[in-house]
């Protein structure tokens, strides 16, 4: 595989208005919208083998087959973070798979979602895209069986990914407990690069890091959810950590405490941030779920974007008891993460607390 590609002849993110999660609908848009949906109802007594549903924010639906096995289904698609077509497709594809991971499952195929400007890219930039991600589901051990392609004036590209679990070993948001710590796999930081990268100032090494980052497959969780004190697992994407951790304190009706010095950050993050290469998608999730977080006096405005900043194919993020905390390590180390690090802890109460 060659060297990811800073300045490629096309760029892709000039076809598109955001890019990677950050163009996800902003939390308080979205939980609008679904109110008073049926999506929302609790449908466990229509459909007992619906294990897990949209109710509290889960990564995957989760349907039960039988005592020992389960189908993990998601979906993921966004517009292109990076210009290299190649890369957009791996991002694409790892982002998408992360969710089928994040529940504890194994991915089995996948389906590819294509939505291209047909005339305004050509036949083989878009190849190039179809061909990063099948490299992704490669490494994965999954096929691309099939899927689905509309001409858009935007490039969209993304996967359903099908998986199984046994039932007794998925990870809900909900599954939380007082007194868990919190562990996160990968670093912070990528929508702030994507800020960087729209304005060339992102040098390209920290573009080699990013990549790095965002095509590195979450395979820990499979394992992870065999962990008897692992009690809730997702991974961080476009709500950026605050959000996602709320989605956990909220499911779980617990709060949350975490240390601003422990956040694991991608390169150079805190230097970019501070000269103001934050994305609007970071400020909306700020708007929109801001009020449940408790900031320490004197945090810099910076600071506060590292906890909303938009992950694009993010690390998992993990509640598990005090004494699983080395084995929860250990599981990340031998996938690879070797970043994973302790970053706080859950308790009795509500919101998320930011401590220096």
């Amino acid at each position: 595989m060659s060297e990811p590609t800073l300045n490629p002849p096309v760029r892709l993110t000039q076809f598109s208005h955001g890019g990677g999660c950050g163009c996800k609908i902003a939390p308080a848009v979205l939980r609008e919208i679904l109110a008073g949906t049926p999506f929302t109802s609790n449908m466990a007594a229509a459909y007992p083998d619906l294990l897990v549903g949209i109710e509290h924010g889960d990564d995957a639906a989760v349907y039960r087959l039988n005592d020992e096995q389960a189908i993990v289904a998601t979906t993921d698609f966004f517009m292109p973070i990076v210009d290299d077509p190649y890369e957009f497709g791996r991002i694409a594809a790892t982002n998408a798979l992360s969710d089928v991971y994040s529940m504890g499952g194994r991915p089995l195929f996948a389906l590819a979602i294509v939505g291209m400007p047909i005339g305004k890219l050509s036949n083989d930039v878009i190849r190039q895209i179809l061909a990063g991600g099948e490299a992704v589901c490669k490494a994965a051990g999954i096929p691309i069986a099939g899927g689905h392609s509309i001409d858009a004036p935007e490039p969209i590209y993304g996967l359903v990914g099908i998986g199984v679990v046994d039932p007794r070993r998925v990870k809900k948001n909900s599954g939380g407990q007082a007194g868990d710590v919190l562990i996160l796999g990968k670093p912070l930081g990528v929508g702030i690069y994507s800020a960087a990268l729209k304005k060339e100032a992102l040098s390209a090494d920290r573009y080699a890091a990013m990549i790095a980052a965002t095509t590195q497959l979450n395979t820990a969780g499979t394992d992870l959810a065999g962990i008897d004190g692992v009690h809730a697992l997702t991974d961080i994407t476009g709500f950026g950590l605050a959000g996602h951790l709320l989605e956990i304190t909220r499911a779980s009706k617990l709060a949350a405490r975490i240390e601003l010095a422990r956040l694991p950050l991608l390169p150079g993050v805190a230097e970019l941030a501070q000269s103001g290469h934050i994305t609007g998608a970071s400020q909306r999730n700020w708007a929109g779920y801001g009020a449940e977080v408790n900031l320490p006096e004197g945090i810099a405005d910076w600071q506060q974007a590292l906890l909303s900043d938009p992950q694009t194919s993010g690390g998992l993020l993990v509640s598990c008891a005090p004494e699983s905390r080395q084995a929860v390590l250990d599981v990340f180390h031998q996938h690879g993460f070797a970043g994973a690090v302790e970053i706080g802890s859950l308790q009795a109460g509500t919101n998320v607390t930011v401590v220096a």
